[in-house]
């Protein structure tokens, strides 16, 4: 009698394994208790656990913005934590995405299984520093695939870049006197210091405002609520 075939177990996803695409979501998917690992380049990233004041507490805040302004806008979707296929090479799962949806002319689709495919129209990241990843690998690699806004909360620099994409190259958004406002969401507005200082009310105010305006109420009367 033969004797059975063996199968080999999935290796474990490993922080820096060089991987395809399609090999790092075959790994991912057999480690349930993982709960992010992103592929760059190529290169498998797997961030240590999240500390509430670096991380966890801008994370929340930076949702709620964006969740605000998604409640008064439809034809919006927003997205936490969720992972994104852009190219063989490349899978974030960034802090937090702001897209258009298809039906109303986005650039992202949604895949049978339920992934996003394709580079969402603005893309958030909490980040340490200059010099972590969210500004050297990540950046090239949305830029690269077409992610029209970037947004960066450095919280160790107490500092907010948004980036806005011109003719396939980052630079930097210009603020509207103290505020930032987004050129592809009319009405997205965001008071970075009140963002910095964790100043919730002000930023959801600010947002609001932005929501109140002439040119967010044309975008909204061209993208009208399903029913």
């Amino acid at each position: 009698m033969n004797a059975p075939l063996m199968r080999h177990p999935i290796p474990p996803l490993e922080n820096g394994d060089h991987l395809t695409r399609a090999e790092f979501e075959r790994r991912y998917q057999a480690m349930p208790d993982v709960k992010k690992a992103e592929l760059i380049d190529g290169v498998v990233y797997m961030p240590s656990p999240v500390r509430v004041e670096q991380h966890g507490g801008p994370h929340f805040d930076l949702i709620t913005w964006l969740g605000i302004y998604r409640g008064g806008t439809p034809g919006v979707r927003g997205a936490d934590n969720s992972t994104i296929r852009l190219d063989l090479e490349n899978e974030p799962q960034p802090d937090a995405a702001l897209y258009l949806e298809p039906e109303h002319g986005g650039q992202v689709q949604i895949g049978p299984d339920g992934y996003i495919e394709g580079g969402p129209e603005l893309v958030a990241e909490v980040s340490a520093s200059t010099v972590s990843i969210d500004l050297h690998s990540k950046l090239r690699m949305y830029q690269r695939n077409g992610v029209r806004e970037y947004v960066v909360w450095r919280v160790l620099d107490q500092t907010i870049d948004w980036f806005v994409l011109r003719q396939q190259q980052y630079v930097p958004l210009a603020r509207a006197g103290s505020l930032y406002r987004s050129e592809v969401f009319p009405g997205l507005w965001l008071d970075p210091e009140a963002l910095l200082q964790f100043d919730l009310l002000q930023l959801l105010q600010t947002v609001q405002a932005g929501c109140a305006t002439p040119e967010h109420a044309a975008f909204v009367a061209a993208h009208p609520r399903r029913t």
